[in-house]
């Protein structure tokens, strides 16, 4: 079983420190002005071995108002709450706001200390333990033990450490899969080690020697050296508290609420989609776009919340929020937020995190953020895979990119995917680089394919099919050349289009004269003909069929090349096929005879000039019928 972590929570001077230096020996008060001022400002950190074997982190937070924020840090990686209430004062402001927060955080389980029980008579303690028990009808501590300790005696001390190793023997606290995340709660400096943080590993392992990467800022580190609880450690694994010291990465580029993750794990966004409570104890409704305090693991950031459905929240009310935030965050889906005013600060709410990198939702289209937030909440991640590859369209997404927005990875992933690749909702473009798109996205491919085929041939009737690449471009900017192939193996599969080696066509399409053309085509060949060895240029053929429009002169030569009736010599030649074939074979017949021949032979063989020789040698090598040898050529074969 992996380590647990047990955090305070209660109100300023309620005896959260006290308590846990008489279960532990540790003062967890460590600044000179928290041993002034006898409050806690910073997070503080003890361990407590219990009987069962298994040792116990604890999270000491502040009590105070002012230092709530670093409760909430504090309280991020917590598995279960010492939920502490003063018998000489009962329940208080940041008692209420601590209840909550752990609430909205997720903790489920936990146990209830009422301290200072030697500073009260026994019916005030009575009255006050019936409070508790009121206050916390409905939670997660509904039906927790509740014990009575004065941490200056030490009476109820036994009994507290005995209500936890209880507590952890008969609950499941299973280990947390995935990449490697610690969110940062502390920063400090070595003399000759370099840059140290802490925090509370919540998910993964990581061993020293590993790459990590600092999020959202995706600066690069390598471990040098682990410690739990001031041992040194070569792996740590999740739950436990934890000082990692970085080889890579100085104390100025590291900040509370930085998160320390394994290399491609997180995806800094700007916003979050998220389901949204909002506190029954909040005294006026909540209005759309509030400026408002978000702390996800250990950061604040500043944000708005976008109300997708209505126009205010009402206190108590659970609702579908887009969160904006000024600040980029690495999180995943199913992760915990909280929510605090922005003036006057106090805790109004919070959630959990449903899309860690969603696109702008806009209020006006309420039916449909309805329906993605019903897919969200059903929870199925084979849809939500769907869903994503769906929203990614021919860009797609990799297996590890999936693994980011589901929060899922590994293996479980894999069996996730199972169902709706053998269903071919998912298909996989490249195995190598585990590369997908949604059938969605292929069936628009295909739709898109097929119509723009049909406008290109309508456009150009004499054409035989659009040229591959020049239709990969009009299908899709930035469209991968494996997804597009498989678009077009698909169609040719289904009978819809015909692939001739660079050229793609409608299964239908046929090149189908009409009256002019067929005499433009008749005459552009006797024109050819008539020339045989010295014909027009392709300028001086449009001005011979100037009766004809440029574009459909064009079109007809290309027609005649492609069904072999004109041959292609150089961009500006074009020659009659039976022309050049006569000439190939008295070039053939010369060169056996002869065995070799230079450019005056060749001008002899054909009684043309040079605009018309040197074109007409070049292309017999480019044929490969002959081959230059200094300034002669030969039959290649010889």
């Amino acid at each position: 079983m992996r380590e647990i972590v047990l955090g305070t929570a209660g109100h300023v001077d309620h005896g959260k420190t006290s308590l846990i230096r008489a279960l532990t020996g540790i003062d967890t008060d460590r600044l000179k002005e928290e041993k002034r001022r006898g409050i806690t400002i910073e997070l503080g950190f003890a361990f407590l071995d219990l009987p069962c074997g298994h040792r116990l982190g604890i999270i000491d937070v502040p009590g105070h108002e002012k230092f709530v924020k670093n409760m909430v840090a504090g309280a991020a990686g917590i598995d279960l709450v010492a939920f502490v209430v003063a018998a000489d004062e009962g329940i208080m402001p940041q008692t209420r706001e601590h209840f909550e927060i752990c609430s909205l955080l997720g903790v489920k389980r936990g146990l209830i200390v009422i301290t200072k029980i030697d500073m009260v008579e026994a019916d005030w303690l009575e009255m006050v333990q019936d409070e508790v028990r009121q206050f916390c009808v409905g939670s997660f501590l509904e039906e927790a033990p509740m014990l009575l300790v004065s941490s200056v005696s030490g009476q109820g001390i036994p009994a507290v450490k005995e209500e936890l190793d209880r507590l952890i023997r008969s609950a499941d606290f299973a280990e947390a899969f995935g990449p490697f995340r610690l969110p940062v709660d502390r920063i400090f400096s070595m003399k000759g080690f370099g840059a140290v943080v802490t925090g509370t590993s919540i998910s993964g392992r990581i061993k020293v020697g590993d790459d990590v990467c600092l999020y959202p800022r995706l600066q690069p580190a390598k471990i040098r050296g682990i410690q739990v609880h001031g041992q040194d450690v070569l792996e740590v694994e999740a739950g436990h508290r934890t000082a990692i010291n970085l080889q890579g990465l100085e104390k100025e580029f590291v900040a509370r609420g930085d998160i320390l993750a394994s290399p491609h794990s997180l995806l800094p966004s700007y916003m979050l989609d998220a389901e949204f409570s909002y506190l029954s104890s909040n005294a006026k409704p909540l209005k759309n776009r509030t400026r408002v305090r978000v702390h996800l693991g250990t950061a604040e950031i500043m944000g708005r919340l976008v109300l997708l459905e209505q126009e205010e929240a009402r206190p108590g009310e659970r609702l579908n929020v887009q969160v904006l935030l000024e600040e980029a965050v690495g999180t995943w889906p199913g992760d915990h937020y909280v929510v605090r005013s922005y003036s006057p600060v106090q805790t109004i709410g919070g959630g959990v995190v449903l899309n860690n990198a969603p696109g702008r939702k806009r209020r006006r289209f309420k039916e449909i953020n309805k329906e993605i937030f019903a897919l969200y909440h059903a929870g199925a991640a084979d849809a939500l895979a769907v869903f994503h590859l769906d929203e990614s369209g021919i860009l797609g997404m990799t297996f590890n990119a999936l693994e980011i927005r589901l929060g899922i990875f590994g293996k479980r992933l894999k069996k996730i995917l199972e169902r709706p690749i053998s269903t071919s909702d998912i298909l996989i473009i490249d195995s190598d680089r585990q590369w997908m798109v949604s059938a969605k996205t292929m069936t628009h491919l295909k739709e898109e394919t097929l119509a723009i085929l049909a406008l290109s041939h309508q456009e150009n009737p004499l054409k035989e099919g659009m040229v591959k690449e020049e239709l990969r471009t009009r299908l899709a900017q930035g469209l991968e050349a494996k997804l597009f192939q498989l678009v077009i193996n698909s169609l040719v599969k289904e009978a819809k289009v015909v692939q001739e080696g660079a050229t793609v066509r409608l299964i239908g399409h046929q090149v189908a004269l009409k009256e002019d053309e067929q005499s433009a085509r008749r005459e552009l060949a006797a024109l050819l003909q008539n020339a045989a060895l010295t014909p027009p240029t392709k300028k001086e053929i449009i001005v011979e069929l100037s009766k004809y429009s440029k574009t459909l002169t064009l079109q007809i030569l290309e027609l005649m090349v492609r069904d072999q009736q004109v041959i292609k010599v150089s961009e500006d030649l074009y020659f009659d096929q039976q022309a050049l074939s006569s000439l190939q074979d008295r070039l053939v017949a010369l060169l056996t005879k002869e065995g070799e021949m230079d450019a005056q032979g060749f001008k002899t063989l054909t009684g043309v000039s040079r605009k018309y020789s040197i074109p007409l040698l070049e292309y017999f090598d480019k044929l490969k019928i002959t081959i230059r040898v200094g300034d002669k050529r030969v039959l290649r074969g010889r």
